[in-house]
């Protein structure tokens, strides 16, 4: 079952895909906000497009541990996909991965330009990948190996 990975900004939703295995992540593409409603219809039909069976949505929490705003935008909007379609939505902390794909993009010598309008697909990437990882990771009883 492939899963979709979300990193849900203000202006642009990241989008990452898992392969069949569950076990790579990969950029798909940026979705420019146009209003909750017509982003969710478009998050639905690229999961159907993808057969994706589950989706992963970086939650942005506060380093310090707390939820602010953003975290309530993003569960409205996981409410929204529900609605939609009767998908498994995981919130997954998503702390750093903005940041981390930054450094990626920088290290790697994009320009500030080309950062823009990779970085949201990269740190999709990167949410989707930790929780791939940590799923690959625990035994049957939830437990980390």
């Amino acid at each position: 079952m492939r899963i979709l990975g979300l990193d849900i900004g203000e202006k642009r939703i990241g989008i990452a895909l898992s392969d069949e295995l569950g076990i790579t992540a990969r950029g798909l593409m940026v979705l420019q906000r146009k209003g909750i409603s017509e982003d969710a219809k478009k998050i639905i039909e690229i999961c159907k497009e993808n057969k994706a069976g589950k989706i992963v949505i970086g939650l942005p929490i506060n380093m310090n541990g707390t939820y602010g705003q953003g975290v309530e935008n993003v569960k409205k909007f996981g409410e929204k996909l529900k609605s939609l379609h009767p998908i498994e939505i995981v919130y997954w902390d998503e702390r750093l991965t903005t940041l981390a794909a930054e450094k990626v993009l920088i290290d790697a010598d994009v320009s500030r330009k080309k950062r823009k309008g990779v970085i949201d697909k990269l740190a999709a990437v990167l949410i989707l990948q930790s929780f791939l990882d940590y799923i690959h990771n625990i035994d049957s009883n939830g437990k980390l190996l």
